[in-house]
Protein backbone atom coordinates (compact mmCIF):
# COMPACT_ATOMS: atom_id res chain seq x y z
CA UNK A 1 0.00 0.00 0.00
CA UNK A 2 1.33 3.45 -1.01
CA UNK A 3 0.12 6.52 0.86
CA UNK A 4 0.97 10.04 -0.24
CA UNK A 5 1.22 12.69 2.48
CA UNK A 6 0.74 16.31 1.47
CA UNK A 7 1.39 19.46 3.50
CA UNK A 8 0.28 22.52 1.54
CA UNK A 9 1.37 26.04 2.42
CA UNK A 10 0.34 29.33 0.88
CA UNK A 11 3.15 29.08 -1.70
CA UNK A 12 4.47 25.57 -1.21
CA UNK A 13 3.67 21.85 -1.35
CA UNK A 14 5.66 19.37 0.73
CA UNK A 15 5.08 15.68 0.04
CA UNK A 16 6.22 12.15 0.91
CA UNK A 17 5.13 8.85 -0.60
CA UNK A 18 5.20 6.01 1.95
CA UNK A 19 5.25 2.29 1.26
CA UNK A 20 3.25 1.19 4.26
CA UNK A 21 4.38 -2.43 4.43
CA UNK A 22 7.74 -1.28 5.81
CA UNK A 23 6.86 2.41 6.42
CA UNK A 24 9.66 3.48 4.08
CA UNK A 25 9.70 6.73 2.12
CA UNK A 26 9.80 5.94 -1.59
CA UNK A 27 9.75 9.53 -2.78
CA UNK A 28 9.65 12.99 -1.27
CA UNK A 29 9.90 16.57 -2.34
CA UNK A 30 9.28 20.24 -1.77
CA UNK A 31 7.79 22.68 -4.23
CA UNK A 32 8.44 26.29 -3.22
CA UNK A 33 7.64 29.80 -4.44
CA UNK A 34 4.38 28.89 -6.17
CA UNK A 35 3.07 31.92 -8.05
CA UNK A 36 6.46 33.65 -8.09
CA UNK A 37 8.54 34.16 -11.25
CA UNK A 38 10.98 31.38 -10.32
CA UNK A 39 9.45 28.39 -8.55
CA UNK A 40 11.62 25.53 -7.35
CA UNK A 41 10.82 21.82 -7.06
CA UNK A 42 13.25 19.38 -5.46
CA UNK A 43 12.26 15.72 -5.77
CA UNK A 44 14.07 12.69 -4.32
CA UNK A 45 13.27 9.02 -4.81
CA UNK A 46 14.69 5.58 -4.15
CA UNK A 47 15.32 5.22 -7.89
CA UNK A 48 17.91 7.96 -8.07
CA UNK A 49 21.00 8.70 -5.94
CA UNK A 50 20.77 12.45 -6.55
CA UNK A 51 17.60 14.54 -6.36
CA UNK A 52 15.89 16.08 -9.37
CA UNK A 53 15.75 19.88 -9.17
CA UNK A 54 13.57 22.00 -11.42
CA UNK A 55 13.32 25.77 -11.45
CA UNK A 56 10.56 27.43 -13.44
CA UNK A 57 7.40 29.47 -12.99
CA UNK A 58 4.64 27.46 -11.28
CA UNK A 59 1.47 29.48 -11.70
CA UNK A 60 -0.65 27.88 -8.97
CA UNK A 61 -1.04 24.86 -6.69
CA UNK A 62 -2.96 22.92 -9.33
CA UNK A 63 -0.05 23.31 -11.74
CA UNK A 64 2.31 22.30 -8.95
CA UNK A 65 0.32 19.16 -8.20
CA UNK A 66 0.47 18.22 -11.88
CA UNK A 67 4.26 18.47 -11.76
CA UNK A 68 4.42 16.34 -8.60
CA UNK A 69 2.12 13.67 -10.04
CA UNK A 70 4.27 13.63 -13.16
CA UNK A 71 7.49 13.11 -11.17
CA UNK A 72 5.98 10.33 -9.06
CA UNK A 73 5.17 8.44 -12.29
CA UNK A 74 8.25 9.53 -14.27
CA UNK A 75 10.28 6.73 -15.89
CA UNK A 76 13.54 7.94 -14.35
CA UNK A 77 12.58 9.58 -11.06
CA UNK A 78 9.18 8.05 -10.36
CA UNK A 79 8.34 5.12 -8.11
CA UNK A 80 4.85 4.24 -9.36
CA UNK A 81 3.53 3.52 -12.86
CA UNK A 82 0.38 5.59 -12.49
CA UNK A 83 -1.50 7.52 -9.82
CA UNK A 84 -3.90 4.62 -9.25
CA UNK A 85 -1.08 2.95 -7.27
CA UNK A 86 -1.60 5.54 -4.54
CA UNK A 87 -4.07 3.99 -2.10
CA UNK A 88 -4.88 7.26 -0.35
CA UNK A 89 -3.65 10.80 0.25
CA UNK A 90 -3.31 12.19 3.75
CA UNK A 91 -3.55 15.96 4.08
CA UNK A 92 -2.28 18.03 6.99
CA UNK A 93 -5.03 20.47 7.93
CA UNK A 94 -4.13 23.01 10.59
CA UNK A 95 -7.49 23.84 12.15
CA UNK A 96 -10.45 21.55 12.67
CA UNK A 97 -11.95 23.51 15.57
CA UNK A 98 -14.50 21.52 17.55
CA UNK A 99 -15.78 19.75 14.44
CA UNK A 100 -13.02 17.19 13.97
CA UNK A 101 -11.79 14.96 16.80
CA UNK A 102 -10.29 12.32 14.51
CA UNK A 103 -8.95 11.89 10.98
CA UNK A 104 -11.76 11.96 8.43
CA UNK A 105 -12.38 10.90 4.84
CA UNK A 106 -12.73 14.13 2.88
CA UNK A 107 -15.99 14.83 1.07
CA UNK A 108 -17.94 17.99 0.22
CA UNK A 109 -19.25 18.26 3.79
CA UNK A 110 -15.73 18.10 5.23
CA UNK A 111 -14.46 20.68 2.73
CA UNK A 112 -17.27 23.02 3.73
CA UNK A 113 -16.44 22.55 7.41
CA UNK A 114 -12.74 23.33 6.77
CA UNK A 115 -13.87 26.47 4.91
CA UNK A 116 -16.00 27.48 7.90
CA UNK A 117 -12.91 27.30 10.12
CA UNK A 118 -10.90 29.71 7.95
CA UNK A 119 -11.50 32.61 10.41
CA UNK A 120 -9.66 30.55 13.06
CA UNK A 121 -6.68 29.84 10.76
CA UNK A 122 -6.76 32.42 7.95
CA UNK A 123 -3.15 31.78 6.91
CA UNK A 124 -3.32 27.99 6.90
CA UNK A 125 -6.75 26.50 6.17
CA UNK A 126 -7.14 28.20 2.75
CA UNK A 127 -3.78 26.76 1.65
CA UNK A 128 -4.72 23.33 3.02
CA UNK A 129 -7.96 23.46 1.03
CA UNK A 130 -6.07 24.43 -2.11
CA UNK A 131 -3.90 21.33 -1.73
CA UNK A 132 -6.94 19.12 -1.17
CA UNK A 133 -8.70 20.39 -4.28
CA UNK A 134 -5.57 20.05 -6.41
CA UNK A 135 -5.01 16.49 -5.19
CA UNK A 136 -8.62 15.55 -5.95
CA UNK A 137 -8.12 16.88 -9.47
CA UNK A 138 -4.88 15.02 -10.25
CA UNK A 139 -5.50 11.86 -8.26
CA UNK A 140 -9.07 11.06 -9.32
CA UNK A 141 -10.78 8.34 -7.36
CA UNK A 142 -8.04 8.23 -4.71
CA UNK A 143 -9.43 8.60 -1.15
CA UNK A 144 -8.41 11.89 0.48
CA UNK A 145 -8.05 12.00 4.28
CA UNK A 146 -7.83 15.07 6.50
CA UNK A 147 -5.50 14.95 9.54
CA UNK A 148 -6.00 17.93 11.84
CA UNK A 149 -3.30 19.59 13.96
CA UNK A 150 -5.95 20.40 16.55
CA UNK A 151 -7.52 16.94 16.77
CA UNK A 152 -5.24 15.48 19.47
CA UNK A 153 -6.22 18.32 21.81
CA UNK A 154 -10.00 18.12 21.38
CA UNK A 155 -10.33 16.11 24.61
CA UNK A 156 -8.89 18.89 26.77
CA UNK A 157 -11.37 19.55 29.62
CA UNK A 158 -13.44 22.70 29.55
CA UNK A 159 -11.70 24.28 32.54
CA UNK A 160 -8.43 24.06 30.58
CA UNK A 161 -9.67 25.29 27.19
CA UNK A 162 -12.10 28.02 28.28
CA UNK A 163 -10.87 31.61 28.53
CA UNK A 164 -12.13 33.89 31.31
CA UNK A 165 -14.19 36.10 29.03
CA UNK A 166 -18.00 36.32 28.76
CA UNK A 167 -19.48 33.01 27.63
CA UNK A 168 -21.24 34.63 24.69
CA UNK A 169 -17.92 34.96 22.84
CA UNK A 170 -17.28 31.26 23.14
CA UNK A 171 -20.81 30.44 22.03
CA UNK A 172 -20.87 32.88 19.09
CA UNK A 173 -17.25 32.99 17.96
CA UNK A 174 -15.82 29.76 19.42
CA UNK A 175 -13.04 31.61 21.23
CA UNK A 176 -11.23 28.94 23.24
CA UNK A 177 -7.92 27.07 23.47
CA UNK A 178 -7.48 24.66 20.56
CA UNK A 179 -3.78 23.81 20.60
CA UNK A 180 -1.58 22.79 17.67
CA UNK A 181 1.30 20.44 16.80
CA UNK A 182 -1.13 17.69 17.77
CA UNK A 183 0.19 15.24 15.18
CA UNK A 184 3.71 15.57 16.57
CA UNK A 185 2.65 15.32 20.22
CA UNK A 186 0.52 12.26 19.45
CA UNK A 187 3.32 10.52 17.56
CA UNK A 188 6.07 11.07 20.13
CA UNK A 189 3.75 10.14 23.01
CA UNK A 190 3.06 6.74 21.47
CA UNK A 191 6.74 6.22 20.68
CA UNK A 192 7.72 7.21 24.24
CA UNK A 193 5.26 4.78 25.79
CA UNK A 194 6.51 2.03 23.47
CA UNK A 195 10.13 2.79 24.44
CA UNK A 196 9.21 2.67 28.13
CA UNK A 197 7.34 -0.61 27.53
CA UNK A 198 4.17 0.94 28.93
CA UNK A 199 0.56 0.98 27.80
CA UNK A 200 -0.02 4.49 26.40
CA UNK A 201 -3.44 4.48 28.10
CA UNK A 202 -1.64 4.28 31.46
CA UNK A 203 1.18 6.71 30.75
CA UNK A 204 1.56 10.34 31.82
CA UNK A 205 3.91 12.52 29.81
CA UNK A 206 4.99 16.08 29.23
CA UNK A 207 5.92 16.38 25.55
CA UNK A 208 7.95 19.39 24.45
CA UNK A 209 8.00 20.26 20.73
CA UNK A 210 10.80 22.77 20.12
CA UNK A 211 11.29 23.94 16.56
CA UNK A 212 10.71 27.35 15.01
CA UNK A 213 7.26 26.90 16.47
CA UNK A 214 7.21 25.60 20.05
CA UNK A 215 4.57 23.96 22.21
CA UNK A 216 4.31 21.79 25.31
CA UNK A 217 1.54 19.35 26.15
CA UNK A 218 0.41 17.55 29.29
CA UNK A 219 -0.68 14.00 28.41
CA UNK A 220 -2.60 11.95 30.96
CA UNK A 221 -3.24 8.29 30.21
CA UNK A 222 -2.42 8.95 26.58
CA UNK A 223 -4.80 11.91 26.21
CA UNK A 224 -3.94 15.60 25.91
CA UNK A 225 -5.33 17.44 28.93
CA UNK A 226 -3.63 20.80 28.39
CA UNK A 227 -1.35 22.44 25.86
CA UNK A 228 0.48 25.75 25.62
CA UNK A 229 -0.77 27.03 22.27
CA UNK A 230 -4.21 28.57 22.44
CA UNK A 231 -6.86 29.75 20.02
CA UNK A 232 -3.92 30.50 17.73
CA UNK A 233 -0.31 29.27 17.65
CA UNK A 234 0.83 32.59 19.21
CA UNK A 235 0.16 31.67 22.85
CA UNK A 236 2.56 29.76 25.08
CA UNK A 237 6.30 29.26 24.77
CA UNK A 238 8.76 31.72 23.26
CA UNK A 239 9.29 30.68 19.63
CA UNK A 240 11.45 31.55 16.65
CA UNK A 241 9.44 34.63 15.65
CA UNK A 242 6.41 34.47 17.98
CA UNK A 243 6.26 36.14 21.37
CA UNK A 244 4.35 33.42 23.20
CA UNK A 245 2.56 34.46 26.41
CA UNK A 246 2.25 38.23 26.72
CA UNK A 247 0.08 40.65 28.70
CA UNK A 248 -2.91 41.21 26.34
CA UNK A 249 -3.05 44.89 27.36
CA UNK A 250 0.27 45.40 25.52
CA UNK A 251 -1.65 45.23 22.24
CA UNK A 252 -3.72 48.27 23.22
CA UNK A 253 -0.74 50.10 24.68
CA UNK A 254 1.14 49.70 21.41
CA UNK A 255 -1.90 50.87 19.44
CA UNK A 256 -2.22 53.98 21.62
CA UNK A 257 1.47 54.87 22.01
CA UNK A 258 3.10 53.92 18.70
CA UNK A 259 2.42 54.21 14.98
CA UNK A 260 1.41 50.55 14.83
CA UNK A 261 -2.09 49.54 13.77
CA UNK A 262 -3.64 46.29 14.97
CA UNK A 263 -2.60 44.39 11.83
CA UNK A 264 0.94 45.69 12.39
CA UNK A 265 0.86 44.45 15.98
CA UNK A 266 -0.32 41.05 14.80
CA UNK A 267 2.62 40.91 12.40
CA UNK A 268 5.00 42.14 15.13
CA UNK A 269 4.02 39.43 17.62
CA UNK A 270 3.87 36.60 15.07
CA UNK A 271 6.77 37.36 12.74
CA UNK A 272 9.15 39.82 14.41
CA UNK A 273 9.17 38.75 18.06
CA UNK A 274 10.37 35.68 19.97
CA UNK A 275 14.03 34.81 19.49
CA UNK A 276 14.22 36.99 16.38
CA UNK A 277 12.97 40.04 18.25
CA UNK A 278 15.43 39.49 21.09
CA UNK A 279 18.55 38.70 19.04
CA UNK A 280 17.92 39.49 15.38
CA UNK A 281 17.82 35.82 14.38
CA UNK A 282 15.39 32.95 14.93
CA UNK A 283 18.04 30.22 14.50
CA UNK A 284 18.85 28.72 17.89
CA UNK A 285 22.20 27.42 16.63
CA UNK A 286 23.31 30.97 15.86
CA UNK A 287 21.95 32.24 19.17
CA UNK A 288 23.83 29.62 21.19
CA UNK A 289 27.02 30.54 19.33
CA UNK A 290 26.39 34.21 20.11
CA UNK A 291 25.77 33.27 23.73
CA UNK A 292 29.10 31.47 23.99
CA UNK A 293 30.78 34.53 22.48
CA UNK A 294 29.34 36.73 25.22
CA UNK A 295 26.34 38.40 23.55
CA UNK A 296 24.12 39.82 26.30
CA UNK A 297 21.09 39.65 23.99
CA UNK A 298 21.71 35.97 23.31
CA UNK A 299 22.21 35.21 27.02
CA UNK A 300 18.91 36.90 27.82
CA UNK A 301 17.07 35.15 24.98
CA UNK A 302 18.21 31.67 26.03
CA UNK A 303 17.45 32.42 29.69
CA UNK A 304 13.94 33.57 28.80
CA UNK A 305 13.33 30.69 26.39
CA UNK A 306 14.36 27.94 28.82
CA UNK A 307 12.77 29.63 31.85
CA UNK A 308 9.39 29.73 30.09
CA UNK A 309 9.67 26.01 29.29
CA UNK A 310 10.65 25.21 32.86
CA UNK A 311 7.59 27.08 34.20
CA UNK A 312 5.30 25.09 31.94
CA UNK A 313 6.92 21.82 33.03
CA UNK A 314 6.18 22.69 36.65
CA UNK A 315 2.61 23.71 35.85
CA UNK A 316 1.88 20.57 33.84
CA UNK A 317 3.51 18.32 36.44
CA UNK A 318 1.02 19.80 38.92
CA UNK A 319 -1.88 19.30 36.49
CA UNK A 320 -0.94 15.65 35.90
CA UNK A 321 -0.20 14.76 39.53
CA UNK A 322 1.93 11.83 38.40
CA UNK A 323 4.57 11.94 35.67
CA UNK A 324 6.34 9.10 33.89
CA UNK A 325 8.54 11.02 31.43
CA UNK A 326 9.50 14.37 29.97
CA UNK A 327 9.89 14.09 26.20
CA UNK A 328 11.82 16.45 23.92
CA UNK A 329 11.22 16.50 20.17
CA UNK A 330 11.55 18.56 16.94
CA UNK A 331 14.60 20.41 15.66
CA UNK A 332 15.81 22.13 18.82
CA UNK A 333 14.39 19.56 21.22
CA UNK A 334 16.12 16.68 19.44
CA UNK A 335 19.44 18.35 18.67
CA UNK A 336 20.32 20.86 21.38
CA UNK A 337 21.75 19.21 24.50
CA UNK A 338 22.42 22.68 25.92
CA UNK A 339 18.78 23.75 25.71
CA UNK A 340 17.53 20.47 27.17
CA UNK A 341 19.93 20.75 30.12
CA UNK A 342 18.93 24.36 30.83
CA UNK A 343 15.20 23.54 30.66
CA UNK A 344 15.59 20.84 33.35
CA UNK A 345 18.29 22.47 35.47
CA UNK A 346 17.31 22.64 39.14
CA UNK A 347 14.40 20.18 38.89
CA UNK A 348 16.19 17.37 40.73
CA UNK A 349 13.96 17.71 43.80
CA UNK A 350 10.98 17.13 41.49
CA UNK A 351 12.53 13.82 40.46
CA UNK A 352 13.86 15.05 37.11
CA UNK A 353 17.63 14.75 36.65
CA UNK A 354 19.73 14.62 33.47
CA UNK A 355 22.88 12.60 32.82
CA UNK A 356 25.23 15.05 31.09
CA UNK A 357 27.11 12.43 29.07
CA UNK A 358 23.93 10.79 27.78
CA UNK A 359 22.41 14.18 27.01
CA UNK A 360 25.44 15.18 24.93
CA UNK A 361 25.19 12.07 22.73
CA UNK A 362 24.61 12.79 19.03
CA UNK A 363 22.53 9.69 18.36
CA UNK A 364 19.52 10.31 16.13
CA UNK A 365 17.34 7.56 17.58
CA UNK A 366 14.92 7.54 20.50
CA UNK A 367 16.89 7.47 23.75
CA UNK A 368 16.74 8.16 27.47
CA UNK A 369 19.07 10.75 29.02
CA UNK A 370 17.96 10.82 32.66
CA UNK A 371 20.55 10.39 35.40
CA UNK A 372 20.75 7.23 37.48
CA UNK A 373 18.20 7.48 40.27
CA UNK A 374 15.99 10.00 38.44
CA UNK A 375 12.39 9.14 39.30
CA UNK A 376 11.16 10.46 35.97
CA UNK A 377 12.48 9.43 32.56
CA UNK A 378 13.85 12.10 30.23
CA UNK A 379 13.50 11.04 26.61
CA UNK A 380 14.50 12.39 23.22
CA UNK A 381 12.06 11.13 20.60
CA UNK A 382 12.54 12.17 16.96
CA UNK A 383 9.21 13.30 15.61
CA UNK A 384 7.82 12.17 12.25
CA UNK A 385 4.60 14.02 11.55
CA UNK A 386 4.45 12.80 7.95
CA UNK A 387 4.61 9.14 9.03
CA UNK A 388 1.95 9.77 11.67
CA UNK A 389 -0.30 11.28 8.99
CA UNK A 390 0.32 8.23 6.80
CA UNK A 391 -0.46 5.85 9.67
CA UNK A 392 -3.69 7.68 10.53
CA UNK A 393 -4.67 7.70 6.87
CA UNK A 394 -4.04 3.94 6.69
CA UNK A 395 -6.25 3.45 9.75
CA UNK A 396 -9.09 5.32 8.05
CA UNK A 397 -8.85 3.01 5.04
CA UNK A 398 -8.85 -0.08 7.27
CA UNK A 399 -11.91 1.09 9.17
CA UNK A 400 -13.69 2.20 6.01
CA UNK A 401 -14.60 5.57 7.49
Amino acid sequence: MNILVINTGSSSIKYQLFHMEDQSVRASGLLERIGEPAGRLKHSSIKSESPFVMEKHIADHETGMREIAGLLTDAKFGVIKNVSEVAAIGHRVVHGGEAFHDPVLIDDTVIKAIEEHIPLAPLHNPANLTGIRAAISFFPGVPQVGIFDTAFHTGIPRHAYHYAIPNEYYKKLKIRRYGFHGTSHSYVAKKAAEFLDRDIARTNLITIHLGNGCSITAIKNGQSIDTSMGMTPLEGLIMGTRSGDIDPAIHFYLADHSDLKFHDIDNLLNKESGLKGLTGTNDMRDILKMRREGSHDAVLAVDMYTYRIKKYIGAYYAALGKLDAVVFTAGIGENSAEIRALCLEGLEDMGIAVDSAKNESNKRTIRSVQAKGSKIAVLIVPTNEELEIALQTQEILRNGK
